[in-house]
């Protein structure tokens, strides 16, 4: 039966052709999307668990009230010990110290006069350790335009557009001036041995990138750090794991109502990121069921045009005594095979789209030169295993159902008029 069928669609390209055309494109459009969202998400939550949250983030419980201000005043102390005991209990994760801090950076000329200033957005991470895949994490390597990176203390890196803003060369001492943990005026002496974008518009700004521990002798953070981020080995978020590590951590420390006791937030709890992701699963299917409606009423329409040029052949098999269930369960297997076909043709090139987009990406810089969000300023799409079938769902389906919608039509026919029907 399906031999037969497949070489009926074959030979009679009138009754396939434009079903297949629509199917394929509505397909490759379901695919191409699904990798886009799917990629743009991925990008986005990678790059605020590297540069923001972490998988998991520990701070204060007052600094987690207040943490979009970066209140360096209500730091985490006496770190050291804390990271060993999350490295005990978690020994599945990696855990880093960084410090956020903000003030001016101030370029002095070769006469020791300013000939620039600007405000900083500072951020201090394990530079110079060999105990974590910090450089790694951040791509700092990768994103050094200048330069190199520091190999001692009172090293810095700066954001390129910053440094081309300031007139900074490689070698120029800058001074950083600000306030420390304790609210007092603060500066510090920096060199600088390299200049870097991220392709983040809100750190290429105005981003200083120093080690730790020159941060914490800088804004009176003996054993202090702002922030203690969480990374799963995998490197990839799982919101199930992060979820039990928050849970197991929080647990320990719920009835300490101290403002300075830990507390533990997955990624999902920062920066509204719950509500876009959730937001972004409910669109994704939402845009699939719209995509099945519509291609199935476009269907539909088709097939009651091929059923309308196909009544006498319909006639004709009802005379001859076939029954119209019989008749009705051929269209709808041919309906099948036909989405298959579609199916197969769509998925393919949507694949080959979502690839180029994986490798080539949307380039959106121009557009976020105000943007303050953590979001990579060209967009790719992804490969994913679901984008092998995800088309499938709209293909088959629409067709199928439109099919059922348009040979309803067959069980309206009156066999008492048919040779009549056929006379004319």
């Amino acid at each position: 039966m399906i031999k037969f069928l497949f070489k009926g669609i074959i030979r009679d390209s009138s009754r396939s052709v434009l079903p297949i055309i629509i199917i394929s494109l509505g397909v490759a459009l379901t695919v191409l999307l699904s990798g886009y969202i799917t990629g743009m998400m991925g990008d986005t939550i990678d790059q605020n668990a590297r540069f923001e949250t972490g998988h998991v983030k520990v701070m204060t419980k007052a600094y987690a009230e207040n943490k979009d201000q970066v209140p360096i005043d209500l730091a985490l102390l006496g770190v050291d010990s804390l990271v060993k005991s999350l490295q005990n209990e978690f020994p599945d994760m990696e855990w880093v110290k960084r410090i956020r801090f903000g003030g001016l950076i101030d370029v002095p000329d070769e006469q020791g006069e300013t000939k620039g200033q600007g405000p900083a957005s500072g951020l201090a991470i394990e530079l110079l350790s060999t105990k974590n895949n910090e450089v790694e994490r951040l791509n700092l390597k990768s994103s050094l335009v200048t330069g190199s990176l520091p190999t001692q203390r009172s090293e810095a890196i700066i954001g390129h557009e910053f440094a081309e803003k300031l007139r900074i060369s490689i070698g120029d001492s800058v001074t950083y001036f600000g306030t420390s943990m304790n609210g007092s005026m603060t500066f510090a002496n920096f060199v600088v041995t390299g200049t870097i974008r991220f392709g983040i518009a809100s750190m290429d700004k105005g981003a200083i990138i120093v080690d730790v521990w020159d941060a914490q002798q800088m804004l009176d953070m003996e054993d202090g750090a702002g922030e203690i981020l969480g990374f799963l080995n995998t490197g990839v978020y799982d919101d199930e794991k992060a979820e039990k590590v928050k849970n197991a951590f929080n647990s320990k420390h719920t009835g300490n109502k101290d403002e300075f006791a830990p507390v533990m937030l997955k990624l999902r709890n920062q920066n509204n990121l719950d509500g876009l992701l959730t937001y972004v699963d409910l669109a994704s299917g939402l845009f699939v069921a719209i995509f099945v409606f519509a291609m199935s009423l476009v269907l539909w329409n088709t097939g009651l045009i091929a059923g309308l040029r196909r009544y006498n052949e319909f006639g004709i098999r009802l005379a001859l005594g076939e029954s119209k269930g019989g008749i009705y369960r051929t269209l709808v297997y041919e309906a099948i095979l036909i989405g298959i076909i579609g199916s197969f043709v769509g998925t393919a090139i949507g694949l080959g789209l979502t690839y180029y987009l994986q490798v080539v990406g949307i380039d959106v810089s121009g557009y976020m030169d105000q943007a303050n969000i953590m979001m990579p300023s060209t967009l790719r799409a992804k490969v994913t295993p679901s984008l092998f079938y995800i088309g499938f769902i709209p293909g088959l389906f629409a067709m199928v159902f439109g099919n059922m919608l348009a040979g309803i039509g067959i069980y309206r026919r009156e066999t008492a008029t048919l040779f009549k029907e056929l006379e004319v």
